[in-house]
């Protein structure tokens, strides 16, 4: 072939070649590529997994509240004529505002042993979280009346009222009672003080003391005279540790041993009764 020739050819193929990228890069309908999908135009498909939002932590237990009203006072007896003042007794009579309370032979006397007894209950209980309110805060003080301290219970929004005491009875008579208001004179009254009474009495039991032999039964008592206990509204009780008049009890009353042992059963009966 003569070069002019082979150039007409080499032309001819550049064009059809040509052509045929032309007619490649121009598909027809039915092949061309679907047009891209915008994000915002597709239809949301949710892959993740709901999350339950935390429990909300349960509410910090309120701590319980005891009201300890140790018996009497140190200076009752220098204001007798305060001491004497009636006031109700909780059953539409009256009682005395306070009394000077009972004492050993040998001269310790019940409102000493009251406020020994309440404030090593008070310590005991205090280390296990309770709070403590005192219906007096001193021995050498006067009063408060009856009625004060049957109302403290309210006032201080106490779980239990534990009103401690000594008894002064017969020299042949020994042991311990707990008394509580009977009949009731309300919800508190009914079930929950007979409740509390119960759980001292275990303890003290437990602690290694005698029920009393001269007053009760089974070491329970229940009263309708005394106006701290018909006049609270709150489970209270009253515990009468001994007969100061008994030789031997006298003796343990008299001891700081003896205050010790007492003041650990009687906080255990209470806590006993708040666990409940």
């Amino acid at each position: 072939m003569s070069a002019p020739s082979r150039a007409v050819v080499v032309l001819l193929a550049g064009v059809l070649l040509a052509g045929c990228g032309a007619a490649a890069s121009a598909p027809t309908a039915s092949t061309a590529s679907p047009a891209p999908v915008s994000v915002s135009d597709a239809v949301p498909v949710s892959t993740a997994v709901p999350v339950p939002a935390p429990a909300a932590p349960p509410a910090p237990r309120a701590r319980h509240v005891v009201v300890l009203d140790p018996g009497h006072n140190g200076g009752n007896a220098r204001d007798r004529a305060a001491v004497n003042a009636p006031v109700p007794d909780g059953r539409g009579g009256t009682k005395p505002c306070n009394t000077t309370g009972t004492q050993t032979d040998a001269g310790y006397p019940e409102h000493a042993f009251n406020w020994d007894l309440a404030l090593r209950v008070r310590d005991a209980l205090t280390a296990k979280g309770v709070t403590v309110v005192m219906t007096r805060d001193d021995d050498t003080g006067v009063g408060p009346c009856v009625d004060v301290r049957g109302a403290a219970g309210e006032q201080a929004d106490a779980d239990a009222v534990v009103s401690l005491h000594a008894d002064g009875s017969a020299p042949g008579n020994r042991g311990f009672h707990v008394a509580y208001s009977d009949p009731p004179l309300n919800a508190a009254q009914s079930g929950p003080a007979h409740q509390l009474s119960a759980d001292l009495r275990d303890a003290l039991r437990a602690g290694g003391f005698a029920v009393s032999d001269y007053v009760g039964t089974d070491g329970l008592s229940p009263r309708r005279d005394l106006a701290g206990l018909n006049l609270s509204t709150r489970p209270a009780a009253l515990v009468e540790c001994a007969n100061m008049r008994n030789a031997a009890e006298a003796a343990l009353v008299g001891s700081p041993a003896g205050r010790a042992r007492y003041a650990a059963a009687i906080a255990a009966g209470i806590e006993a009764f708040l666990n409940r």
